[in-house]
């Protein structure tokens, strides 16, 4: 299955989580409502929203939006913290996918939604990032790089809560898990791969990605 905007509308990456079963929890659609509505409380009603993507929003947001700039965001970090037994990998050889941990910076892309499109166009943000509520919605001030100026943007947080958050883990045991896994959305490393190369292509290197490129290439020897 892709990963698109209709997969996410129509039901099918909830679907496709759903009918694996493992005990994986899905969002109500209550709660994924009540969620976004929690998030949007602090947003001005009529003004522009900005979302901060760091993995694969960067590469494939799957959401409309009006404008995109590179950003910097100071006191988080990528990092692959959240095991996916479905998507990117399965029960027997589960995946790792990105979240933002505190600590540090992290360089990404920041997307300008529509004020008149926000809850269309976040709802549709909410239905892929929130299906599992992995995540902790959270506004955070992003440094724009192509205009110099700071925004306040909506961001995906890793919450360390969840069942699924995979602790610290070595580069090795990292770089393992991405170079063996394999789910219904492809293989994990496709993942890794096609965010380094968008962030190389944008400017936006990113040496810890690039030392787990080369050691899951090492891995599946090429």
């Amino acid at each position: 299955m892709s990963l698109t905007r209709d997969t996410i509308l129509s039901g099918d990456l909830a679907r496709m989580i759903r009918e694996a079963g493992e005990g994986h929890r899905i969002m109500s659609d209550e709660d994924r409502e009540r969620s976004l509505q929690a998030a949007l409380a602090a947003h001005t009603l009529g003004e522009d929203i900005w979302v901060f993507g760091y993995g694969s929003l960067i590469w494939n947001p799957a959401f409309h939006y009006e404008e995109r700039s590179t950003a910097v965001l100071d006191g988080f970090h990528r990092a692959f913290c959240l095991w996916t037994p479905i998507g990117r990998g399965s029960p027997e050889t589960p995946g790792l996918t990105l979240g933002l941990k505190p600590g540090g910076r992290c360089r990404g892309v920041a997307f300008r939604v529509a004020a008149d499109a926000v809850m269309t166009e976040l709802d549709v943000v909410w239905r892929r990032e929130m299906v599992t509520g992995a995540y902790r919605p959270t506004w955070v001030p992003l440094q724009m790089i192509d205009d110099g100026l700071q925004r306040q943007a909506l961001t995906f947080v890793m919450d360390p809560e969840n069942e699924r958050y995979a602790g610290e883990l070595t580069s090795d045991a990292t770089a393992a898990a991405i170079a063996h896994a394999t789910g219904r959305l492809g293989t994990c490393r496709e993942y890794l791969f096609n965010t380094v190369a968008h962030l190389e292509e944008l400017g936006l290197p990113d040496e810890h990605l690039r030392d787990l490129v080369a050691r899951v290439n090492r891995i599946i020897g090429t």
